[in-house]
């Protein structure tokens, strides 16, 4: 482990739960800041930027996915809920309030290893990607700001979440893209929880875009095949 090595936040109010993951990741190559208050959380990223935040919603002191969404739209780490809360509604729920993946407990720890590498493998191809902004349709998004701005000078913020869809359509303007091929390319487990955050988030997108949620002129859904983003898009 080095300086150099990503930075893991993890915060969860069972002291055992958080010796297991920071032993884990630790292990693993990581490095490991644990806290078990959202408070002590929430001061301790005034100082530092973690790569990955593991949350648990069951905090003492503030509502889990209250923080989920703040860190979604305000924080460019990639956000992994690690909750005992097991309905599809739940999951659904984390999901579109911006976090990345949701894992339930109990959960095997090599498995968050797993989901965590995944995560951080696509924010850093992101990352890479020499264009950070993109025009289309009197819109330009930065992706390194998490924000829309109008031609007429309204700003809009995006969550992480909200980003990796947008710029999946952007970069495949006109090309019908199935669930099949969202669910590959952003990850996630397939099923009725993906779909919906799924839907959740294009119905976010369309309404920062100022669509018409009946009639949207840029997100068209196809139904029973996917989706098609019908404007023209210009990087750089």
């Amino acid at each position: 482990m080095t300086n150099d090595s990503p930075l893991i936040a993890i915060l969860d109010d069972e002291p055992d739960i958080r010796r297991l993951l920071a032993d884990t990741l630790e292990d693993a190559g990581f490095r490991t800041a644990s806290f078990g208050r959202a408070t002590e959380f929430e001061a301790a990223l005034r100082r530092m930027a973690p790569d990955a935040c593991l949350i648990d919603l069951g905090l003492p002191d503030r509502d889990g996915l209250a923080l989920v969404h703040r860190l979604a739209t305000q924080s460019g780490a990639a956000i992994i809920i690690i909750s005992g809360r097991a309905q599809v509604q739940d999951r659904v729920t984390g999901l579109e309030l911006g976090a990345d993946d949701y894992i339930i407990k109990p959960f095997d720890p090599a498995v968050v290893v797993a989901r965590i590498r995944a995560r951080l493998r696509k924010g850093r191809s992101d990352t890479d990607r020499i264009a950070t902004v993109a025009h289309f349709a009197g819109w330009t998004a930065h992706f390194d700001r998490y924000l829309l701005a109008s031609e007429a000078g309204e700003e809009v913020t995006f969550s992480h979440a909200e980003g990796e869809v947008l710029r999946l359509f952007l970069e495949s303007p006109k090309r019908l893209i199935s669930r099949t091929q969202m669910q590959e390319i952003l990850g996630g487990a397939a099923g009725e929880s993906f779909d919906r955050a799924m839907d959740v988030r294009i119905s976010r997108l369309r309404t920062k875009l100022g669509e018409d949620p009946k009639n949207p002129r840029l997100i068209k859904t196809i139904y029973g095949a996917g989706y098609i983003f019908l404007g023209d898009v210009r990087w750089g």
